[in-house]
């Protein structure tokens, strides 16, 4: 049973997966390979003079593995309710979690089936983004979105900060406390 279940692996989903590894929840990232992070040359990503999309993709799942996320790649099919929490289903395995982020990116498609509620993106070339709450939440109790599918802005430092505070948010739930991360120089 993981805390966290996270589908996707850009910039949010990463970012939301550090730190709840690195705060002690059992937290599982599962990507499909089709982050449109993998496309991208990086210069106005904060702490970075420049990086390419797949390296900043990479690094980013390298820290969440650092703090004991456990990573798989995989197309998620299904994500349902249960008695627990949710089950997703990726190709023949299923996954028990307690609450599960989609950090998606462009893709809505499994959340549309699912029941979560859609609007319209603000975004240019953006469609259709996930309706959620100030904290990342949907209209599913237990389902958080974070990132470009939560309807924040494409820029990987934004989405990435996106996925850290939704993150948070389901950690101080979790912890029935409002949670607070700050390493200091040693």
């Amino acid at each position: 049973m993981y805390d966290i279940i996270i589908i996707g692996a850009g910039p949010a989903g990463a970012s939301a997966a550090l730190f709840a590894a690195k705060a002690g929840k059992e937290t599982l990232l599962i990507d499909s390979d089709k982050s449109i992070t993998k496309k991208a040359w990086v210069e106005n990503h904060y702490g970075v003079l420049e990086i390419t999309g797949p390296e900043l993709f990479e690094l980013g799942k390298e820290q969440a593995a650092k703090f004991g996320t456990e990573i798989i790649q995989a197309e998620v099919t299904n994500v349902v309710k249960s008695s627990a929490g949710f089950t997703v289903e990726v190709d023949n395995q299923s996954f028990e979690g307690k609450h599960v982020i989609f950090a998606t990116g462009l893709a809505v498609d499994l959340a549309e089936k699912l029941g979560l509620e859609t609007k319209p993106g603000t975004e240019p070339r953006i469609k259709t983004v996930l309706n959620v709450d100030q904290d990342g939440k949907t209209n599913v109790e237990g389902i958080w979105a974070a990132g470009t599918v939560a309807g924040v802005s494409v820029h990987t430092i934004i989405t990435a900060g996106h996925g850290a505070s939704v993150a948070i948010n389901i950690i101080s739930e979790l912890n029935g406390e409002r949670y607070v991360d700050h390493d200091i120089l040693k």
